[in-house]
């Protein structure tokens, strides 16, 4: 009687090491962000208890990010630039950005009177809901939205708790980050009230110094970050001109295919522009967009397996929606 031979048993596929590295960063940031917003917590709950109202109003806020697109973006330029993915001070500053992320959309939320962030009501509009049950004096409104802006103080200044430490260059570019953010996002406000905001995204295209703070300060910042914390500043000039090239395919991207920031003008302009030979155009300059980025990453010294991921992650911002 032949025996058959053992079969190996199936093992499931593992994702690429790039990816695995990454999630593994991600595990401690999450880790980070809770027992930083815990430990805040348990320090007001003991010395002031509406003191600790705000820090687990943040804490929930922060808690249902579950995308992190910041820290994903900062982690990637760190491991492409060789980063040891052992190290705790890109966890450090991954965790201050997703703070500072928090801040931004706090605080774009009370400008813009929405309703809903990430699922949940958003701060100032659960605290004006929490006045106006409890019959507190004052206006319900103004306690909510000044109650958020608070909680937005309390971001920022958690995350610069976390970046207080970072070397000399990192730390640099974190302040540099956090006043170009405000200048870029009062230069946006100040044009929507001049109407000349423009839903087009031409400048972005043509390869404009400062973007938007959606998606400039999103892709080059975070990269540049992560790459001085893994001591690779001589990759500055290639993370730039990735993130250039990316920021314009996602700003174009999103006006053919809408989205939270192109309303009711940009869809009167696609209708006006676009045909269907001009949405051709259109799709094609993305393509080149993309390659242009991929070819950047493909031509930079980065750590194996990183030239690839980064062209993924081109196309993924970048792919057509719905």
């Amino acid at each position: 009687m032949t025996t058959q031979p053992k079969l190996p048993r199936a093992v499931a596929p593992r994702e690429p090491v790039p990816q695995l590295q990454r999630a593994g960063m991600l595990d401690r940031v999450e880790k980070r962000l809770r027992g930083l917003l815990n430990d805040e917590h348990r320090r007001w709950r003991t010395a002031d208890a509406r003191g600790a109202g705000i820090v687990e109003s943040l804490a929930e806020l922060v808690a249902v990010g579950a995308d992190r697109v910041r820290p994903v973006i900062l982690l990637t330029g760190y491991l492409a630039a060789g980063g040891d993915p052992e190290a705790t001070e890109a966890v450090e500053a991954a965790a201050a950005l997703e703070l500072l992320d928090t801040c931004t959309l706090i605080r774009s939320d009370v400008r813009d009177n929405a309703a809903l962030r990430r699922g949940i009501p958003t701060l100032h509009v659960s605290r004006a809901a929490e006045h106006e049950r409890n019959g507190w004096a004052g206006e319900a409104r103004r306690f909510g939205e000044s109650t958020a802006t608070l909680a937005g103080d309390l971001a920022l200044s958690l995350g610069d708790r976390l970046a207080a430490r970072l070397p000399a260059a990192a730390w640099q570019l974190w302040d540099d980050m956090r006043t170009e953010r405000v200048i870029g996002t009062y230069a946006h406000e100040a044009m929507a009230a001049e109407y000349l905001d423009d839903p087009w995204p031409g400048r972005c295209i043509s390869g404009c110094d400062r973007g938007c703070t959606a998606g400039w300060y999103a892709l080059r910042h975070p990269l540049r970050l992560g790459a001085a914390l893994a001591g690779r500043t001589d990759l500055d000039t290639a993370y730039d001109a990735y993130a250039r090239s990316l920021h314009a395919a996602w700003r174009l991207r999103g006006f053919l295919d809408g989205g939270p920031e192109y309303d009711w003008d940009a869809e009167l302009l696609r209708e006006i522009l676009l045909e269907r030979e001009e949405r051709g155009i259109a799709e094609r300059l993305i393509r080149e967009l993309v390659d242009r980025a991929s070819r950047t990453a493909a031509s930079s010294r980065l750590a194996d397996g990183w030239c690839e991921e980064l062209t993924a992650f081109a196309v993924r911002i970048a792919a057509e929606r719905g």
